[in-house]
């Protein structure tokens, strides 16, 4: 007996096997198990992994990327990897849980990090790019992992940190997940149309914009921020800077630099809500002498404490960056996102990057953001005694097209 169906996938046909039974088979031989195993893949996947293999790392043929996916579904994995053989590379692939992750530190000891640490950097060494997705049902997953462990996991794995910083082509994104449609107070449908409409930006109209602002960062010497709280002094002269358009994080939107490290001077109150090693932080307040964070208060000081104790070098700025993405309005705990709110600045405690820093090492990059748009309480931005920012706008203009209204096609 055989009975032929249509369905979206194509023609079967129920085969009778002799025995009373039937199985399915696909018109053309092809049984409906292996159909079915080209995945439907959401086309906003397709895009996404297009543009990270492509625009982002600029895969050639030959090279070799490791994707790092952090409960990530498995389609948009399989997207990347099938995104990265189209260019002639080869994929390798690390799943991450983060329950499992969670249980592995509670238990952290160094004679099971420092062996982890050396497999874990012998294999980026190998590797001429990485991609890593982040997703998080629960982004205090890790809340009640003792700052002792997390720090030596910290400390034991920061060669592998530097390694695929300085020595690779690296993109980094959150994914879309319940637990960030909460935190950005947006239904799980809308925060995933926002979060493909910002990912999938077309970050090539941030480049003419940016390269203004990095050329006159790199010439400028003396910064001073205003604003509600917030009376800050510093140097960036001889730092240089590095425009970011969707090559290493993703969503993307800043020029950063960093400041000469003993240059920092005064006080900054931070208004955006920030999560760093599972703890939550609000109303960040720092005061610098001579470079060092001298005073820190939050609504959580014995913690922000802490983490500001783990090494001399977590008390002095690795970054100061301008964010300017005009998608991203509002803080959502989530520092990918965050740092790149139109109108914002973050000023980071912690680490430095090489190339464009100041030296400062620590295991510690914490990048704590401002926003100065007039809802948030306005605030300015000068270099060198001229005005370059005055309530989340640019007002040289040079940097117009850094504006939202020209990023969104308002002018």
């Amino acid at each position: 007996m055989q009975r032929t169906s249509k369905k979206p996938w194509g023609a079967f046909v129920f085969r009778g096997t002799g025995r009373g039974s039937f199985r399915l088979q696909a018109a053309g031989g092809v049984t409906l198990a292996e159909r079915l195993n080209y995945m439907i893949i959401d086309s906003r996947y397709i895009q996404l992994a297009a543009g990270l293999t492509g625009f982002s790392t600029a895969l050639k043929p030959g090279e070799r990327v490791l994707i790092d996916a952090f409960d990530v579904p498995d389609a948009m994995v399989i997207a990347l990897v099938r995104a990265t053989r189209a260019r002639g590379a080869t994929p390798y692939v690390q799943l991450h849980r983060a329950r499992v992750s969670r249980e592995l530190a509670l238990g952290a000891t160094e004679a099971q990090y420092e062996p982890h640490a050396a497999v874990e950097l012998q294999r980026m060494q190998k590797m001429d790019a990485y991609i890593a997705l982040r997703g998080a049902d629960n982004i205090f997953e890790n809340s009640d992992v003792p700052s002792a462990r997390t720090q030596l996991i910290s400390r034991l794995m920061k060669p592998v940190l530097d390694h695929r910083v300085g020595k690779t082509k690296w993109v980094v994104l959150r994914w879309p997940t319940s637990a960030m449609a909460q935190q950005a107070g947006k239904s799980t449908e809308a925060f995933e149309d926002f979060y493909f409409k910002v990912c999938n930006l077309d970050y090539s109209l941030l480049t003419p914009g940016m390269k203004v602002l990095g050329d006159l960062m790199a010439k400028t010497d003396r910064v001073q921020i205003k604003g509600p709280g917030t009376d800050l002094t510093f140097s960036i002269k001889g730092i240089g800077s590095q425009p970011c358009g969707g090559l290493r994080n993703i969503p993307d939107g800043e020029v950063f630099s960093c400041p000469v490290k003993d240059s920092v001077e005064g006080v900054i109150q931070y208004n955006a809500p920030t999560v760093y090693l599972g703890a939550s932080f609000d109303n960040i307040r720092l005061v610098f002498k001579k470079g060092r964070i001298v005073e820190a208060t939050a609504n959580n000081t014995k913690r922000l404490n802490e983490i500001l104790d783990s090494d001399a070098g977590a008390r002095y700025i690795g970054e100061f960056a301008i964010g300017f993405n005009p998608h991203i309005l509002e803080p959502m705990r989530d520092i990918l996102f965050d740092e790149k709110i139109a109108g914002s600045f973050h000023f980071t405690p912690g680490q430095a990057y090489e190339g464009v820093g100041n030296g400062n090492k620590s295991q510690v990059h914490w990048d704590m953001v401002c926003i100065q748009r007039p809802e948030y309480g306005g605030g300015e931005i000068w270099f060198d005694g001229k005005l370059i920012r005055k309530d989340g706008i640019f007002v040289p203009k040079a940097l117009h097209k850094l504006n939202p209204d020209y990023l969104l096609g308002k002018k």
